[in-house]
């Protein structure tokens, strides 16, 4: 028992001055950017974006890309001259892999050029769909999907960038197959719906979302002109990129996602560059 006491005694003075050196210890550093980048360049990173080119898959109100060769390597070969080459690029904002900026469907709100840098590089929710999807291209996103995805990773956190995989990119380029209408022309393919997109906002708080697909809106709801739940998303003040790709290689949770695009005054959209960063 003397011992023990002799022991206690000893170990109380040795844990308590532990607990003092560890409380005046200096915080530790964050790490300096050349860490940062370092440990990015040891990341896998997957880019989320189609190439685009005319003839590509579009919104079928908008016409195509047209690319004229202004200036190429050889003579005669460019419109204006030789030496090197030059494109001229003429296609809708909306074109390929874009952004839609709020102002995109609401008059006032934010346009592409006002989106802040800190909006670019979220943390990024994969909500996987695609099973479903396979056996209904009707489907739509439903709080129970949600509900599912926060069983399993924890509450979708503020400021994220939710997106929807549907696998539907892998239609990509075939026109046809990425509208999937049937003989009356009503098309299949599917989308958000209401109730979720209300809870992305009001509760999550989430910063942007995103989808394979052409359009906000399902299939169905399009093909009668009804875009309403795109208007919605937009109204909120958050911006979304459409007709995304390679979902399906990356996880539900722990990435990171990158928006990059250029900065046209007033702009209502434009082609995007986007990947992740896999955790």
């Amino acid at each position: 028992m003397n011992g023990r006491r002799i022991a206690e005694r000893t170990l109380l003075p040795v844990g308590l001055a532990a607990l003092l050196l560890a409380a005046c210890a200096p915080p530790r550093a964050e790490p300096t950017l050349a860490e940062v980048h370092a440990a990015l360049k040891r990341r896998r990173l997957v880019d989320l974006t189609h190439p685009f080119a005319p003839g590509i898959p579009h919104w079928p109100g908008f016409p195509d890309e047209e690319r004229t060769t202004l200036y190429s390597y050889e003579k005669g070969g460019g419109t204006m001259g030789s030496g090197f080459l030059a494109h001229r690029y003429c296609h809708v904002g909306q074109w390929g892999t874009h952004v839609d900026p709020p102002a995109h469907f609401v008059k006032g709100l934010r346009t592409i050029d006002e989106i802040p840098l800190d909006e670019m590089i979220l943390p990024l929710v994969v909500l996987d769909l695609h099973e479903r999807v396979r056996r209904n291209p009707d489907h739509v996103v439903s709080l129970a999907d949600v509900r599912e995805w926060e069983r399993r990773h924890g509450t979708i956190p503020a400021g994220s960038f939710v997106a929807l995989r549907t696998d539907w990119s892998k239609r990509w380029p075939d026109a046809v197959a990425m509208q999937n209408r049937d003989a009356k022309g009503v098309a299949h393919t599917p989308g958000w719906s209401r109730p979720v997109l209300e809870l992305l906002d009001r509760e999550r708080r989430v910063t942007a979302i995103g989808h394979e697909t052409t359009d906000t809106d399902p299939g169905l709801a399009t093909s009668r002109g009804d875009y309403s739940l795109e208007r919605y998303a937009l109204s909120t003040d958050h911006y979304q990129v459409e007709l995304l790709t390679n979902l399906d290689r990356l996880p539900e949770a722990g990435a990171l996602v990158i928006v990059a695009f250029p900065k046209p005054r007033g702009g209502s959209g434009f082609p995007a560059r986007v990947w992740a960063v896999l955790p």
